[in-house]
Formats: structure tokens, C-alpha cells, sequence
């Protein structure tokens, strides 16, 4: 009996009851999702009606109207009916009689959300397939300056649109970008991606470093053998790496021996020396410094506070106009200085060489006479 007990393999205790089932193989997808056909519905027509309303801007109002058939035929197969009210400006969807998905109805939402939201009707209507989902992510209250807004929305879209292509291929994703909100359709796993890119972007993380990232994990999901594995040390950090006290001080002591070391080359005093010359001592008084004005001050003494608005803002405008022609003048000036001809010797004329001959023979004349004659001088003074 010992060894019998020995022999038995130790179940888990939360597996004990768990029995073979040979209906579940290895070629069964656990994760495909079966369309929902009309013989699901096994309870029948819905006892209570479902209805969803959202409201598009005025300029959507003319294109809706001329795609509003397709709307139509698009929800009627799923029995949904679709209203479009002119007067208050909404679309309408609602379940009627013939509805036999539950869920076709938070679709059917989702596709008027889009459609007020720009998208195309031809665009708008995938999403009523199970496995395309949306996603609307508001960017309009993330920067609050409306000029980095607009700088950073663009960031989204690129050059040419060559960003949000870009996005659009890695994510498997529609993305348009309009007014405060960017519109996104695709898989989850996409919408989540998505997302990211967008929200970092507004928070001044360029779109390029995420698509790179995802370029990356694209090709490392094509290798089985890294299924397993993480993939951070493949991943590139984008990340500032912020350095210790240490380290900065150790960095900053290295700038200024190099730049010693040049400046004894140069044949300088070192920075420490320059710094303690250039310093004088300040003469000590008790009495501390009288009080600077305030800019209100100035500005009443100057009488620019009185000044109205378009005044004040002429004055600015003449102010760097003066300031622009200076530096225009100075750079123009510089320009110029490279063809000014330089200064050159003319060559000697003949009556100069004469007069120059002449003047040398005079003085070399009256050297000699001057010698001879400080000679008689000191003669005569031995005689005596």
C-alpha cells in the first residue's frame, strides 16, 4: 500500500474535480468571436424600446443630409431605425421591432457620434462589424495656450500627413483629426495605442518616438523565439537621464580644467585668478541701497501709463522697427566691409625719386659738414 501511495501523482487541490473534456483541442480558437446571428436570440423582440441622440455641428448639417440614405440602408439589416432632425440639429437611433443583437444599438451610437464628428459615411459604417471599435479622445482642454494647441495638433498629423499615415499603418487604425477631438476606429489593441500617441504628443512627446517604438515591437513579434522574452532591452529609452549631485559637480570641475589648461596655453592666468582681479572691494556703508522705482514708476513718469492700448502697442511696434533697421544697418555694414578695396601704395613717380635722391645727398652733405666742424672745435680746445 506505501508504495502504491507513493506511485500516485499529487493533484492540485483546486483541480481535483477537473475532468478530461475531449471536445477541447488544440485547433479550437478560444478567442474568435462568432457573429450574432438572429437564432441567438432566443427570448425573442426586445420588451422595452433603446434610443441614443447626439447633436452635429451646422456645417455637417447639408453633407448628412445627402448621405442620409445610406445611413439608412446601413441600420436597417440590423433593425435599427435612424431619425435626422434638421430643427434642433440630432440623430436619433433607436431599436425597433425587427432588432435581434443587443448590442447593435451602442454601435449604431457610435456610428452617429462619428459622423457628427466629420468622418465619412462610408468610413463611419464599419463600425457596426464586431471587430472594429472607436474611439473619441478630447485633446481640447490638455494645453491650455491656443498657439502650442494648434503647433502640437499639426505635430499629430505631420508634414503631408506623413505622421498620421505612419500611425494609421503600425495601429491598424482610421484616425482623423478634427477641431478639439481625434476620432479612431480599429481594434482595441489599436485604439489603445492610439491614444497613448495622441495624449503624449499634447503633452509636447513627439508622435515619433511612440512610432518608432512600435515599429520595433512589430518586428520583434515576427521571431517565435522571443515570445517568452521581454522585450526592454530591444525597446530604445526615450527617457532624460537626470544626473546625481556628484556627477554634475565631477562634470563641471572637468569644463573648467580644460578650459585652464587652455588658457595656460594661451598663456592666461587661470579663470580663478581673472575672476579675483576683476573683483574690487566695495566701500562698506550702513545704510542699505535706496529703493529702486517700480515699473508703474517709470511708466508715470514717462507718462506711458496714460497711454491707451493701440498707443502703447504703436509705440512697441516703432520701438522694434528701430531696433530691426540698427541691426539691418550693422549686418548691412558687415556685409560691405568684404569689398571695400584696401589701401595700396602707389608707385613713386620720377620727379618723387629726384626729390627723394636729392633730400638724401643734402643730409648726408650736411652730416659730413657738421662732423668737420665739431673736429675743428675739439682741436682748437687741446691747442688752448
Amino acid at each position: 500500500m506505501a508504495e502504491v501511495s507513493e506511485a500516485a501523482p499529487v493533484v492540485n487541490k483546486n483541480k481535483r474535480h477537473r475532468k478530461e473534456k475531449p471536445w477541447d483541442t488544440d485547433d479550437i480558437d478560444h478567442w474568435k468571436v462568432d457573429p450574432f446571428q438572429p437564432t441567438d436570440n432566443k427570448a425573442g423582440p426586445f420588451t422595452e424600446e433603446s434610443s441614443f441622440a447626439t447633436l452635429f455641428p451646422k456645417y455637417r448639417e447639408k453633407y448628412l443630409r445627402e448621405v442620409w440614405s445610406a445611413v439608412t440602408q446601413a441600420l436597417d439589416p440590423h433593425g435599427i431605425a435612424c431619425t435626422l432632425d434638421l430643427i434642433h440639429g440630432s440623430m436619433t437611433v433607436r431599436t425597433t421591432r425587427k432588432t435581434y443583437d443587443p448590442y447593435i444599438i451602442l454601435k449604431a451610437r457610435d456610428m452617429i457620434k462619428l459622423l457628427a464628428r466629420g468622418v465619412a459615411v462610408g468610413q463611419a459604417v464599419k463600425i457596426l462589424n464586431d471587430d472594429v471599435a472607436c474611439d473619441i479622445i478630447k485633446i481640447g482642454n490638455i494645453v491650455r495656450n491656443k498657439e502650442r494647441f494648434v503647433k502640437r495638433r499639426q505635430r499629430i498629423i505631420g508634414p503631408d500627413g506623413s505622421t498620421l499615415k505612419a500611425i494609421e499603418l503600425l495601429t491598424q487604425c482610421y484616425v482623423l483629426v478634427q477641431g478639439n477631438t481625434v476620432s479612431v476606429m480599429g481594434p482595441y489593441k489599436g485604439l489603445k495605442e492610439v491614444r497613448r500617441i495622441v495624449l503624449d504628443c499634447m503633452k509636447n512627446i513627439h508622435p515619433i518616438y511612440r512610432i518608432k517604438e512600435l515599429m520595433i515591437k512589430r518586428e520583434l513579434a515576427k521571431d517565435p523565439a522571443l515570445a517568452t522574452e521581454s522585450w526592454d532591452r530591444f525597446l530604445p529609452k526615450f527617457r532624460k537621464k537626470h544626473l546625481k549631485t556628484s556627477e554634475k559637480t565631477s562634470r563641471k570641475n572637468e569644463r573648467v580644467q580644460e578650459k585652464n589648461e587652455a588658457r595656460k596655453a594661451a598663456g592666461l592666468p587661470p579663470l580663478e585668478e581673472a575672476k579675483k582681479d576683476k573683483k574690487e572691494k566695495k566701500v562698506y556703508t550702513p545704510f542699505p541701497p535706496p529703493q529702486q522705482p517700480r515699473k508703474v514708476d517709470l511708466q508715470l513718469e514717462s507718462g506711458e501709463y496714460f497711454l491707451k492700448a493701440h498707443e502703447k502697442e504703436a509705440k512697441e511696434a516703432r520701438k522694434r522697427k528701430e531696433k530691426q533697421e540698427e541691426v539691418t544697418a550693422e549686418r548691412r555694414a558687415k556685409r560691405a566691409e568684404v569689398f571695400v578695396a584696401p589701401e595700396e601704395e602707389a608707385a613713386p613717380t620720377i620727379e618723387e625719386k629726384r626729390k627723394r635722391k636729392h633730400s638724401s645727398t643734402r643730409e648726408g652733405v650736411d652730416g659730413l659738414k657738421d662732423k668737420s666742424k665739431k673736429k675743428r672745435k675739439k682741436d682748437s680746445g687741446e691747442d688752448e
